[in-house]
């Protein structure tokens, strides 16, 4: 099925980089192929750790799909599929044994797949609207983040869209910066 068939649960045009940013949900018949590759480039295989064969991809997507605490999205560029996003209730994650996590508090994850997205300034337009959309859940007045400690890149991303820092946690599969953004600090910062 052709992406411009599938809807989009968000959807915004960013006059800093003059490109509507869309989310969509993952549909594993569409995307297997396309996240197996990105998860294999050399840009993300040290962050995500999931450099998986095709089968092995498909059956972690099939039970990451499945997990009632996540949802999985496509990041658009104009209509062009180009990241991958993890919206994830942070109550029901293992990241609650880092801190005293509310019930509505969400956490995210990205990447972006193709080389040819990298350097361009994407990531922090996209991040801005993942965490609107984000908060457009009522009751979420926080959206956490853990990226790996090495990815400085990423964490100074998170950091210019409005999360803080708070310390180093040990999570199962790395060293993270857990990172805050309250809701009324990143509006304030968009205004």
């Amino acid at each position: 099925m052709p992406s411009n068939t599938l809807q989009y649960a968000y959807e915004i045009h960013d006059s800093s980089i003059n490109q509507s940013i869309a989310f969509r949900p993952v549909e594993l018949q569409q995307d297997l192929s396309r996240i197996h590759c990105w998860m294999n480039q050399p840009h993300v295989v040290p962050f995500w750790k999931l450099a998986f064969d095709l089968e092995r991809m498909q059956a972690h997507l099939e039970r990451a799909i499945a997990d009632s605490h996540q949802t999985l999205y496509m990041g658009c560029l104009n209509n062009v599929p180009m990241s991958y996003w993890e919206s994830y209730w942070a109550a029901d994650d293992v990241v609650a044994q880092c801190y005293p996590a509310q019930p509505a508090d969400q956490g995210i994850h990205l990447l972006i797949g193709p080389p040819e997205f990298l350097g361009k300034g994407y990531a922090l337009p996209l991040l801005r609207a993942m965490v609107t959309f984000q908060f457009q859940q009522p009751e979420t007045q926080k959206i956490i983040a853990e990226p790996d400690i090495r990815n400085h890149k990423m964490i100074h991303v998170f950091e210019r869209c409005g999360f803080e820092f708070q310390t180093e946690i040990e999570l199962p599969d790395k060293r993270a910066a857990l990172m805050f953004c309250e809701r009324h600090r990143f509006f304030e910062r968009s205004k």
